[in-house]
Parts: C-alpha cells; sequence; structure tokens
C-alpha cells in the first residue's frame, strides 16, 4: 500500500465562506507592549493587476522575541497578544494589519534572527500557498539576520517594508521581474 497526499486546491473565488470567521488583522491589545506598527500593502499578479481574493496570514514574535506556543522560551501564550492574524485583501489587493514590532528571536545554534514576520499568501490559482518575511525598514539587524543573507543582495529589498507616513508598506508580487522572494520551507 502507498499513500498519496491530498491533492491541494485554490482559496478563490470563495474565500470569505470558509475563512471569514477566522479574519483578524488587530493583533496587538491595547495592553501589549512594544513599538505599534500598521503595516499596508497589496498583492498583485505578474502583470501588476490586483489578486482581489488573497488573504493574508502573519505569524510573529512579542517585542521580547517570544511566540505564543508553550515551548517558546518566556512563553508569550500567557499574554493576550497571540502573534497570529489572517486579513483579505479587498478589490484592489489591498490587505492591512496593525500589530507591534517583534523582538529578535533565534534560530538552532543561538544566532539570531532582525524582527520580521513569517507571511503565508493565500490566492486564486495558487496550488500551495506561498512562505515569504516581511522585515523592518532601516533595522542593523537586517545585516546579520541569517535567513535574508540567504537571499541574493538585489533581491532583498521585496522582503523589507518602506516608510509611508506613521506606518509601513509592504507590497507583495507574485510573479515577474519585481517577484517577491518566497521560501521553500
Amino acid at each position: 500500500m502507498s499513500l498519496l497526499a491530498t491533492s491541494n486546491q485554490t482559496v478563490g473565488p470563495y474565500v470569505h465562506i470558509g475563512f471569514a470567521h477566522l479574519f483578524r488583522n488587530e493583533l496587538a491589545p491595547a495592553n501589549t507592549p512594544g513599538e505599534r506598527v500598521a503595516i499596508t500593502g497589496r498583492i498583485v499578479d505578474g502583470d501588476g493587476k490586483p489578486m482581489n481574493d488573497g488573504v493574508v496570514e502573519i505569524w510573529q514574535a512579542d517585542a521580547h522575541g517570544r511566540y505564543a506556543h508553550p515551548e517558546s522560551r518566556g512563553n508569550a501564550a500567557k499574554d493576550a497578544f497571540k502573534g497570529w492574524g489572517r486579513t483579505p485583501t479587498d478589490r484592489d489587493g489591498r490587505f492591512h494589519f496593525s500589530t507591534i514590532k517583534p523582538g529578535r528571536v533565534p534560530v538552532p545554534g543561538g544566532a539570531l534572527q532582525a524582527p520580521h514576520l513569517s507571511v503565508l499568501i493565500f490566492s486564486r490559482g495558487l496550488l500551495r500557498h506561498l512562505w515569504t518575511r516581511m522585515y523592518f525598514p532601516d533595522d542593523a539587524a537586517n545585516a546579520e539576520d541569517p535567513i535574508l543573507r540567504l537571499v541574493p543582495h538585489d533581491r532583498r529589498p521585496t522582503l523589507i517594508a518602506q516608510r509611508q507616513g506613521a506606518g509601513l508598506v509592504w507590497n507583495v508580487v507574485l510573479q515577474g521581474a519585481d517577484e517577491t522572494v518566497f521560501f521553500d520551507f
């Protein structure tokens, strides 16, 4: 007997039916310590057309570099901050999150990663979700982040948000010349 993986399906065009009760773009309650940050962006295809039926999911540590997981050092799970959010894109491919800037977290071996968000992208036409990261602009730790250093220098800007007014803007391009770097975890 051999076991075969169940085939994947795309999320569109009825993403709201299955996910609506799980949408959450406000991650940090008022009493959560840390630097508040508003993140906006768009998901576009290779032709620059908006992906109006996408879903963006983020996972992050708290301001002290702890995940809301029982095995996390210091265990942030006891706090109201859960470090997880999911939001749909609108008809223009736009999404937004309100959260805090995460602290640095270690990789095996002890090196510290720069503050970042782990991001999953779901959209029509994708048979598998896409994994990527969003890093914070002007953070000195970006230069020594062990994951970011694996990305060719000319492609790194696709992973780093830009400051705009009081918030951050980070756009995702699914294919083409300016394609966002995606990881195969």
